[in-house]
């Protein structure tokens, strides 16, 4: 990921002569450098373009260069934007409009018409608008003045959502066996997942992982048990189960990286020649950064995988998450968050412990170690991508996660405790409209904001529910977007 990078192209034309152009490109310069120190990739000036011509080729090649994820352009004044048609017909990689000027204010003594003609932005960003309006091209647009913070901020979370459309249409995900049996909302059209987001998922059978980690070494064993206790509190005698944990990541691990996938799901229904179900060993592996999703949930393990890399060199804290229970006492409604066995670590709150304890559920013939936690306090969202048929459809509801409030000493699983907006009951109601799955990615790093910007860059529908949101206005919103989704 540190070889990523964005593209700066500055919009103008020959009109006001070489003596303007040869300043736009000197405060361009100064303006991609200023930035660069400030966001999580760099930003490469990549020229000031004055024709059709240029605008072309400038985008053939960033849609050819992998590194790089995205073309951020700037109108420094007048900059006619019928030249880049052309271009943006043709451009692959995330767009964004940044709407600024190099100077923050007018400077009442100074302007005159020859300063007018090198900062006339506000009338550049117009012209562009309209052609970036004209070709329904998805974009971002960010206005502010750019040594302003929190225009770089913005920037910067554009970004990241940018690495994770990269991620997105470069990942593979590996499936140990199918669904789990009658469960609607895991499945989903894998054909139209690789033409919206380019995920190709394919299946290989759990007998094939069997047979990796009969090839694991003891030396091996022995040193992710190591690494296993560097990080996490062992918390129980049996350590041939933790053992066991650690021969299925290392095996899980080998197959993800020979295959070049960055996500996978497995079952509870379907182990055969397993002794347990993965789940201190899913939960490590998420840790590092790979998607993961229960029950074969494909959808969930890439969507993870997508927000982890968004997330990144943030905190990292996104997991793979199914709404349980619910708290219902009046006042104090909570939503508690939870799974089997396989929550990420990125979210806990303090050092998690390895646990061994029965699991009723499923093929397991030994008990599975997993980590036990409970997940920190602070805002996120929690996100779900649905198949409508015909259609992909994303949900993201803010969430607020509390300290849990109580101690739950019989649950010997990693836990997360929140309040939904706008409230639990509307919230539950809202999700429940919209066809929200009970998996769900919780991330406490990557905002609505990008996701909906990432929904838009990947063409599907999006879903926000928020602190104002109502079961009335939500159903007028589906109801819309059903009718504009099907003129599409």
């Amino acid at each position: 990921m540190k070889n990523y990078e964005f593209w700066f192209i500055v919009g103008s034309q020959t009109l006001y002569g070489p003596e303007v152009l040869e300043t736009v490109d000197a405060r361009a310069r100064e303006m991609a450098a200023y930035l660069t120190e400030r966001l999580p990739y760099p930003l490469v000036y990549k020229g000031t373009a004055k024709s059709a011509e240029e605008i072309s080729a400038v985008v053939r090649e960033a849609n050819y260069q992998e590194k790089c994820c995205g073309l951020v352009t700037w109108c420094h004044t007048f900059s006619p934007s019928k030249m880049w048609i052309n271009g943006l017909e043709v451009l692959r990689k995330p767009y964004c409009h940044f709407v600024t000027q190099y100077n923050r204010d007018i400077p009442n003594d100074e302007i005159d018409m020859d300063f007018m003609n090198l900062n006339q932005a506000a009338h550049g960003d117009r012209e562009h608008g309209f052609a970036g309006a004209r070709l329904r091209l998805p974009r971002k647009i960010i206005a502010g003045y750019w040594q302003n913070p929190t225009a770089a901020e913005r920037l910067g979370r554009w970004m990241r959502t940018a690495i994770g459309v990269a991620v997105s249409r470069n990942m593979k995900v590996m499936r140990f066996g199918d669904n789990m049996r009658d469960v609607a909302v895991t499945e989903g059209d894998k054909i139209e997942a690789q033409l919206k987001f380019g995920w190709q998922v394919n299946t290989w059978a759990v007998g094939d992982l069997v047979a990796e980690m009969a090839t694991v070494t003891e030396e091996e064993v022995k040193a992710q048990m190591a690494a296993y206790l560097e990080k996490y509190d062992l918390a129980t005698e049996n350590r041939e189960a933790v053992a066991y944990q650690a021969r299925e990541e290392i095996a899980i691990k080998r197959m993800l990286d020979r295959e070049g996938c960055r996500a996978f799901a497995d079952t509870f229904q379907d182990l055969y020649g397993l002794e347990q179900l993965p789940g201190l060993a899913a939960q490590d592996l998420m840790a590092q950064g790979y998607g993961f999703g229960g029950e074969g949930d494909w959808k969930v393990s890439a969507l993870l995988a997508v927000m982890k890399a968004m997330g990144k060199d943030e905190n990292g804290a996104s997991a793979f998450m199914e709404d349980y229970t619910y708290h219902l006492e009046p006042g104090r409604e909570y939503s508690l968050g939870a799974h089997m066995l396989e929550v990420c670590p990125s979210v806990a709150q303090g050092r998690p412990r390895i646990e061994t304890h029965p699991l009723g559920i499923g093929m397991n013939r030994k008990d599975p170690a997993r980590l036990v936690f409970n997940g920190k306090a602070g805002k996120g969202i929690v996100a779900s991508l649905i198949d409508m048929g015909g259609r992909f459809r994303l949900i993201v509801q803010d969430i607020e996660a509390v300290d849990p409030i109580m101690d739950m000493p019989n649950l010997p699983v990693a836990r997360v405790m929140w309040r939904a907006m706008p409230d639990l009951l509307t919230g539950v109601e809202c999700w429940i409209t919209a066809g929200g799955a009970h998996h769900t990615v919780l991330s406490y790093d990557v905002t609505a904001e990008q996701m909906r910007d990432w929904a838009a860059i990947m063409g599907i529908e999006y879903v926000h529910i928020d602190k104002d949101t109502t079961q009335e206005k939500l159903e007028q919103q589906l109801v819309l977007q059903n009718i504009a989704w099907k003129l599409r």
